[in-house]
């Protein structure tokens, strides 16, 4: 259980922060960055929930709490190390990713097969998803990025790959089912 009793260390003022196996890191590290773009996919979420009820609601509150799991994972290094350690890692795992692709073909059965690229926009609803599936797409980037450099839980990259996907189709649900969906017209303001 976490305890935050004080909320500011002063740890950080130098520019490093503490990995969750209490290696210090600087804040700009690549694995920093890339566990703080998957927190911020999670506030960009908190917005979309400002908007959604029901299924779609519960759905983003699971899916928050899965991205703090991500954000544990990520900043645990030492994949090897796992079992050596007094407690085991957080990881993600396959069944986080089966999880959002079953979601996925649940919710795509309800839509139209799409003809063209579409805007964000729409709904209020369908537009703090789209800003959500943006923000993990850079989250997804970022931890390929890493992974070149480093050991990183393959399950990580196929969330974040899953969850951009689902972010998209739950993003036509909000409108609709596709019905309010904002069509890509090329070239139509030239």
């Amino acid at each position: 259980m976490v305890v935050l009793s004080k909320i500011y260390t002063r740890t950080g003022d130098q520019g490093t922060t503490a990995l969750g196996d209490g290696t210090r890191v600087p804040k700009n590290s690549a694995r920093v960055t890339a566990y703080g773009t998957v927190d911020e996919t999670n506030a960009t979420l908190g917005l979309a929930r400002l908007h959604a009820t029901g299924e779609l609601d519960a759905a983003l509150k699971r899916i928050s709490n899965d991205l703090f799991d991500l954000g544990a994972d990520l900043c645990t290094p030492d994949l090897a190390g796992d079992a050596s350690r007094p407690y085991p890692a957080l990881r993600i795992i396959a069944a986080q990713v089966d999880r959002l692709e079953a979601e996925i073909d649940a919710m795509n059965v309800r839509l139209t097969p799409l003809r063209s690229f579409i805007l964000p926009g729409g709904s209020a609803l369908a537009a703090h998803l789209h800003l959500c599936r943006t923000v993990c797409r850079r989250a997804e980037r970022l931890v390929v990025d890493l992974a070149a450099q480093e050991e990183v839980n393959p399950e990580a990259v196929k969330y974040l790959n899953r969850l951009s996907d689902w972010f998209f189709v739950a993003g036509r649900i909000a409108n609709d089912d596709g019905k309010a969906d904002v069509l890509w017209v090329p070239g139509l303001t030239r």
